[in-house]
């Protein structure tokens, strides 16, 4: 069995390759020509690396027509709330483009290819108190143009599940972590802003934004389970909400991960750190998928975040 797995070199990708090669799958990837090598380097003697400018329809044809995979993991895109702020329609195009672009190659060639998009439960946006924990039968009420973009690939691949009969799976996964987490994301940000007091980089004072939205945090390695297990058993066409099913306030996050440090730190919010609008509380109800798949999340919170706590101990 062959697997597809756009953006390998992020943090989500490389735990999917991971979690494959231990299946006994070959891995094929894609990176673009300033994709970060870091979280992969251990990983390139037994995967397939091909560069591809996913928004560009000719690149993409070529490398569908040359890989001809039996499974695809979309998790190329731009991933960032707060860069979608700054760049809407860069962030929209990217999303969007790159994923039609792979829905009509895999149809030029008839291809029997099943595919999971990584969507998000930043679909969901505007929560009211009593829709939670949150279903997918849930109103869609995006909040940031991220937001736009997930919906738009969400509903793109229930259009072509209808349409043409593309083997698509919707995954709406919410906030999830671990090792590798890239620094921008709030619970990578604050680990290594713990890591950088501890190593004397930078004075014992934390900086943080909303400390009070609610979040519903995975680990990686539980959700990239979940993906596998999506193609595996999931109904294609069908919408599937990732989570563990709990929340947290970021400051209970942030309160635990810096019981995991001897060091007296400050923490003091930063303006800039505010978002225009923010979501108050993302709690998944994870019900559907548990009872077409049998997944449910294995890895303890408090593991998770000691376990990125000392993944960012371990950068030089």
């Amino acid at each position: 069995m062959k697997a597809l797995v756009t953006g390998i070199s992020g943090f989500v990708g490389s735990h999917m390759a991971e979690y494959l090669l231990r299946q006994g799958v070959e891995v094929v990837g894609t990176i673009r020509n300033r994709s970060r090598m870091e979280h992969i380097r251990h990983l390139l003697k037994d995967i397939r690396l091909v560069e591809c400018e996913l928004r560009d329809p000719f690149s993409v044809e070529t490398l569908i027509d040359d890989v001809r995979p039996d499974l695809i993991f979309h998790l190329a895109a731009q991933s960032f709330v707060p860069t979608s702020w700054n760049s809407p329609i860069d962030t929209i195009h990217n999303n969007v483009a790159g994923q039609v672009n792979i829905f009509e190659a895999i149809r030029r060639f008839g291809l029997d290819t099943k595919m999971q998009i990584a969507c998000s439960s930043e679909e969901y946006g505007h929560v009211e108190a009593n829709e939670v924990p949150i279903k997918e039968t849930n109103p869609l009420r995006p909040l940031s143009p991220y937001a736009i973009s997930k919906v738009a690939q969400d509903y793109l691949g229930y259009q072509y599940y209808k349409s043409y009969g593309l083997h698509v799976i919707r995954t709406r996964t919410f906030n999830h972590t671990g090792p590798r987490r890239g620094e921008n994301f709030v619970t990578s940000n604050f680990a290594k802003q713990i890591a950088d007091i501890e190593k004397g980089k930078k004075p014992p004072v934390l900086h943080v934004g909303n400390l009070e939205a609610k979040r519903d945090f995975t680990d990686v390695r539980d959700v990239v389970r979940a993906y596998w297990l999506a193609l595996e058993k999931g109904e294609p066409g069908e919408d599937y909400n990732i989570a563990s099913g709990t929340c947290c306030t970021i400051a209970e996050m942030l309160a635990l991960l810096l019981s995991f440090s001897k060091e007296k730190i400050e923490v003091k919010t930063d303006p800039s750190r505010l978002r225009p609008s923010d979501v108050e509380i993302l709690l998944g109800d994870y019900e559907k998928f548990h009872k077409r798949t049998g997944w449910r999340p294995e890895i303890p919170f408090e593991q998770t975040m000691r376990d990125l706590l000392d993944y960012w101990r371990a950068q030089p």
